[in-house]
């Protein structure tokens, strides 16, 4: 099974780490005939409005659409949700996303860098105890479309209840950044996800 990790900018490193500890050929994706190569695709954390104005720059842009509208597995972290969600809150006025979950996230939402937490999420689907999550700049998800499944929501603190984990289809997204735990469970949920597609 090959998966690519959207390597524009951002944590693509450890994405890619945590795919081979999940078992999976994991490959950088920086131009559309890499795209064409793989069954899915990571979309990392990082800086959304970079990642989206490279996409654009490097030819990505369209084609991530096309696959994603023929039903290739993706999942986005932090700002790899962002870059999945329909509509974006706070981005800038020439922000573009692949358009592919029906939702309506808020960037920066938890507040600014020195804002950055962690905290427990219960997920449904992934067994055991809450995901100890690590939120960067993390956005939140403010609406979500009848097709799509709240998985998700932070549990305590001032942020309670926002929707932080979300799947509609063969889309996966998280506002946190699992990559950066050593908590391998995101990631063979969406390996899982990748394989019952398949």
């Amino acid at each position: 099974m090959n998966i690519g990790v959207l390597a524009l900018q951002g944590d693509v490193r450890e994405h890619l780490a945590a795919l081979a500890e999940s078992d999976v050929l994991a490959r950088p994706i920086r131009r559309p005939e890499e795209l064409a190569g793989v069954e899915a695709l990571v979309i990392p954390g990082g800086e959304s409005t970079a990642i989206s104005n490279l996409a654009v720059s490097f030819g990505l842009l369209d084609p991530i659409r096309k696959r994603i509208a023929d039903g290739m597995p993706v999942y986005g972290s932090c700002a790899g949700m962002i870059m999945l969600a329909a509509n974006v809150l706070d981005g800038r006025p020439d922000q573009e996303s692949f358009q592919g979950i029906d939702m309506t996230v808020r960037r920066n939402a938890f507040g600014r860098q020195v804002d950055s937490f962690e905290a427990d999420v219960a997920i449904e689907g992934i067994a055991g105890d809450d995901f100890h999550a690590v939120f960067i700049r993390a956005p939140w998800v403010e609406e979500v479309g009848d097709d799509v499944r709240v998985l998700g929501r932070v549990t305590g603190g001032p942020a309670a209840g926002r929707i932080v984990a979300v799947r509609q289809g063969n889309l996966l997204a998280t506002a946190f950044h699992p990559e950066l735990t050593g908590d391998l469970r995101v990631h063979r949920y969406f390996v899982e996800m990748v394989r019952q597609a398949a």
